[in-house]
């Protein structure tokens, strides 16, 4: 999981590595009265995340360090002092998870997944990605949801759609990154579909059976990602006015920067075996133009 970056950290919370983000979330965008809780929100999960992907620690290292980070979490929501191990990153969260009474659930589910990481680097099936995806991704939907003020079941399956999709176009995106460490996203049951075996995944071999297994998997990511369509317009409701309208604007962004990405595989003929496709200055315009229609 790489959680989309926010406009930028607070000034006492420096990120732990730099990283290429594809989807911004605190940007300008969004309410001001909510961007500090997003980007609370954000530098937890960017910090738990490092914890997992980045450096030369051992996977029993990062296990231990995650179920430190779990404990701190555990602190805040109690308002109890943790660690100290990460003051600014519990410093800022601490009080928004009091303040707007956050489902620290769905923050330890992001850890889940996180662990998961360290441990599995191979799916059998699709359910058992989409079970990933539940954890990794669809939990910052629900907590965005959820500063919104919006909780029914029609918006929250919605969200669940485009976190998902979001996360697997990270996944067909990220392949010649992901597989050199080892990872690899594509499900076993779409493999012997494709007639594509892990020895050809590992080469990273570019072929006409990977390049349609590729393809069917970002068809089927878009597919998910437009099932939630509908909701800029619902959040606009619930929140009304301009605050409204710009949250809106933001998730609609979202919506267009992950299909922006597709359209990029498109183009180079799904090869992301071979590189990874990166959203640039004319794709940034274009996702906010695209953004603006209704």
């Amino acid at each position: 999981m790489r959680p989309a970056s926010p406009s930028g950290p607070p000034p006492a919370i420096k990120p732990a590595s730099q990283h290429y983000e594809n989807f911004p979330v605190a940007s300008l965008l969004c309410p001001p009265h909510l961007r500090p809780a997003i980007t609370a929100i954000y530098w937890f999960a960017r910090t738990a995340d490092d914890i997992a992907d980045e450096g030369d620690a051992r996977p029993a290292q990062r296990l231990q360090n995650l179920a430190a980070i779990r404990d701190d979490l555990v602190a805040a929501a109690e308002g109890r002092p943790g660690s100290g191990r990460w003051p600014e990153v519990f410093g800022a969260l601490q009080p928004v998870i009091a303040e707007f009474e956050l489902p620290v659930t769905l923050l330890a589910d992001l850890l889940s997944a996180f662990e998961q990481d360290v441990v599995k680097q191979r799916y059998a099936t699709e359910a058992e990605l989409l079970d990933y995806c539940r954890r990794s991704a669809d939990p910052v939907g629900r907590l965005l949801l959820h500063l919104y003020g919006v909780h029914d079941e029609a918006s929250l399956a919605q969200s669940d759609h485009i976190c998902s999709a979001l996360q697997l176009i990270n996944f067909w995106q990220d392949l010649s990154v992901d597989i050199p460490r080892g990872r690899i996203y594509l499900p076993r049951e779409l493999w012997a579909a494709h007639g594509v075996d892990e020895a050809q995944l590992m080469a990273r071999d570019v072929n006409p059976a990977t390049t349609k297994l590729i393809a069917a998997c970002a068809r089927s990511a878009r597919a998910r990602m437009l099932q939630g369509a509908e909701l800029p317009a619902t959040v606009a409701r619930r929140l009304g006015g301009f605050d409204g309208w710009r949250a809106a604007l933001e998730l609609r962004c979202v919506i267009q920067g992950g299909l922006r990405i597709l359209d990029k595989m498109e183009a180079m003929d799904h090869h992301t075996l071979a590189q990874r496709p990166k959203l640039g200055v004319w794709d940034a315009l274009v996702i906010f133009f695209k953004a603006l229609l209704p």
